[in-house]
C-alpha cells in the first residue's frame, strides 16, 4: 500500500481545527479576540468555564498556536497570536471558499 503525506497546509489546518473542537476554547478564542490587549485574569470569572478546566483549554490553544501568553499561575496573561490568526483565517477561508463539483444535486441521490 501506497504511503501519502498530507500538505503542509493540511496539518496546519487540522491543528487549528482541533484545538477549536470544543464550545469552551472556542468562546475563550471569542473572548480574547475581543480584548485591545493582553487579558490579565481569570478566564472563568467571564465565561461559563470552570476553573478546573481552563488551563487544559488554554494550554491546547497554546500549543495549537491560537494565543501566547503566560497560562500558568501566578503569572496569568493570554492574548491572541495575531500572526497566527491570520494565518488560521486565511487557510479556513481558503478551505471553506473551495466549490463542490456541481454535477448533481445530491451525490447521494
Amino acid at each position: 500500500m501506497e504511503e501519502r503525506e498530507y500538505t503542509p497546509k493540511q496539518e496546519q489546518l487540522a491543528r487549528f481545527a482541533k484545538a477549536m473542537g470544543h464550545p469552551a476554547r472556542v468562546a475563550i478564542l471569542d473572548f480574547l479576540i475581543r480584548q485591545n490587549s493582553c487579558f490579565f485574569g481569570d478566564i472563568h470569572e467571564v465565561l461559563p468555564i470552570s476553573k478546573a478546566t481552563v488551563s487544559q483549554h488554554l494550554k491546547e490553544l497554546k500549543d495549537a498556536g491560537l494565543i501566547q501568553g503566560e497560562i500558568e499561575a501566578p503569572k496569568v496573561k493570554y492574548c491572541i497570536n495575531r500572526a497566527n490568526w491570520e494565518v488560521a483565517s486565511l487557510l479556513f477561508k481558503e478551505f471553506w471558499g473551495q466549490e463542490a463539483p456541481r454535477e448533481k444535486k445530491d451525490c447521494c441521490e
